[in-house]
């Protein structure tokens, strides 16, 4: 769906149109789009984290330089499709990657770097936070790092004066308004579905097995306010717009919306925030959400409990390692490319090699690839060693070779997963799949149906990612009927926008499983590479 060029200018003209920002992985991404959440205009900006002193960060100004970099960029592409200057929002929303760590005190400040959820540090607070809370904490989550903080007695915690995710410390920065969407606030802290707000009891709990060290502050006290979808969340002030637009061009005023995480625009942007439907945000992490009809009968440590943003239970499975790995095996062909004298660039190199993964051997010819960058907490890795291993006899070709990288993707998501259909019987219907690992179309439709056994579609708006989610949530908090719920909002304006699933074949089926056995067993060669190659 296109808006006409002319419906384009007047919604933009006359500050109608309406942004979301998303802070990813790898790439800040800006959406422009209409009142009826069709896109319009979108900007760009890559970056990367750093490890650094054994933590992975983002250093906060590159924060500010990437999003205004990325404004610029969607300014530019106002421009070049409209001929218009962008002046005024209707309304905007940011969201970034959930969890972590962002610590300030009174001013605002940050109190220590920046921790991504890639950090697998936390795994002894983790131990004693799950049995307290009778909930699984992952190690991802920021009170796992605010514990893993105490028990080192890292002396900025008593100075801690807010808590909060990268999306809520950069919704701040714009607003004043230290709020999250609960959908992004059920990744720092378990979340009450009833009351919508932070789980008192836990809280409590938490607050009596840290009071012994008298800090000056309770849990509560430093967390953010939580907000459902819909709910008003700030006003764009003026030192905001200059953070978004230097060059002071953009007006203040405009509303936001809560701040969410990158699973909550996925489950917008794909439409799967009613129960039994569920979504795959594939980059360079992975993580399936899947909306529950009822609480899970045990806890699992390899599940997240979190909830859609307008507060829905969800069991979310996250993998730390996606893309990255593959990623990595296309450049080198790039370099192989220019090294023969055919340059190609990497849209070009994704487009000729990964449908050969369709032609490749169902179970990848006996190939293995493991592909962890970083930790796998599903599997119980806290570093990573990528891998490629093959017997004599594994038939060694391309097409094997690309279907190996693919599957190995989906390992650790295929192994929560598993938990929830196999153990708990959760009815999936149908997967919707965005992000990256979805550029080739058909062919990671195809590789993503063969691991989890369900048909996978991709909503025509994938390509535009979280940041157009994040602008539909910021649409929604516009909508005329104040009593809409969120779903029936997003059947109204982006059901149609739903592909046509691609079904599991049962060949391809079959060879994952085969591919998933040999995985797991070298997760052995695993465990020996992270002692060996330090």
């Amino acid at each position: 769906m296109e808006a006409s060029l002319s419906a384009a200018k007047t919604w933009i003209g006359s500050g109608k149109a309406i942004l979301g920002i998303e802070l990813g992985s790898t790439r800040i991404k800006a959406s422009l789009i209409a009142p009826d959440t069709t896109p319009l205009a979108t900007g760009s900006h890559a970056w990367e984290n750093q490890l650094a002193d054994g933590i992975w960060t983002y250093d906060v100004e590159a924060v500010w330089r990437g999003i205004a970099a990325c404004y610029a960029s969607l300014l530019a592409d106002v421009q070049k499709r409209y001929e218009l200057e962008l002046r005024s929002v209707a309304a905007l929303g940011v969201s970034g990657m959930m969890h972590g760590y962002v610590a300030l005190d009174e001013a605002g400040q940050l109190l220590v770097p920046f921790r991504t959820w890639r950090n697998n540090i936390t795994g002894r607070a983790c131990e004693a936070l799950t049995p307290l809370l009778r909930f699984a904490v992952p190690q991802r989550w920021s009170i796992a790092h605010l514990y893993h903080s105490i028990l080192e007695e890292q002396p900025h915690v008593p100075r801690i004066a807010r808590l909060t995710t990268l999306a809520g410390y950069v919704h701040a920065k714009l607003c004043g308004e230290h709020v999250l969407g609960i959908g992004e606030a059920s990744g720092m802290f378990p979340v009450d579905p009833v009351t919508l707000d932070w789980d008192a009891e836990r809280a409590a709990k938490f607050d009596e097995l840290v009071a012994p060290r008298r800090f000056p502050w309770k849990l509560r006290g430093i967390l953010p306010r939580v907000a459902a979808a819909g709910a008003p969340a700030g006003t764009l002030s003026a030192e905001g717009a200059k953070l978004l637009d230097p060059t002071g061009a953009l007006a203040a005023g405009a509303p936001l919306c809560p701040p969410e995480g990158d699973a909550g625009t996925g489950m917008v942007a794909t439409n799967a925030v009613r129960p039994r439907s569920g979504n795959v945000s594939a980059g360079t992490s992975v993580f399936a959400m899947i909306v529950l009809e009822k609480s899970l009968s045990q806890v699992h440590e390899e599940i997240d409990i979190v909830v859609t943003p307008d507060g829905k239970p969800v069991a979310m499975v996250h993998s730390n390692n996606g893309s990255s790995d593959l990623d990595a095996w296309m450049a080198l062909f790039g370099q192989v490319a220019k090294a023969l004298g055919a340059e190609k660039s990497p849209d070009e190199l994704y487009e000729k090699l990964l449908p050969l993964a369709t032609t490749a051997e169902p179970d990848a010819g006996g190939l293995l690839s493991i592909n962890y960058v970083s930790g796998e907490h599903i599997t119980g890795f806290s570093e990573g060693r990528p891998l490629f291993v093959r017997n004599h006899d594994g038939r060694f070709t391309l097409p094997n070779f690309v279907r190996a990288l693919y599957f190995a993707s989906l390992c650790a998501l295929k192994t929560g997963l598993a938990i929830l259909t196999e153990q708990e019987g959760v009815v999936i219907d149908q997967i919707r799949g965005h992000g990256g690992f979805f550029k080739g179309g058909v062919t990671g439709q195809r590789m993503m149906a063969a691991a989890l056994g369900v048909p996978v579609s991709i909503p025509d708006t994938a390509g535009e990612g979280g940041a157009w989610g994040m602008a539909v949530l910021a649409a929604y908090l516009l909508r005329e009927d104040a009593r809409q719920s969120l779903p029936d909002y997003l059947d109204a304006r982006i059901a149609s926008r739903i592909g046509t699933p691609v079904n599991p074949d049962p060949a391809d089926v079959r060879g994952f499983s085969e591919f998933f056995a040999r995985h797991s067993s070298g997760l052995a060669i695993e465990r020996e590479a992270v002692k060996a190659f330090g």
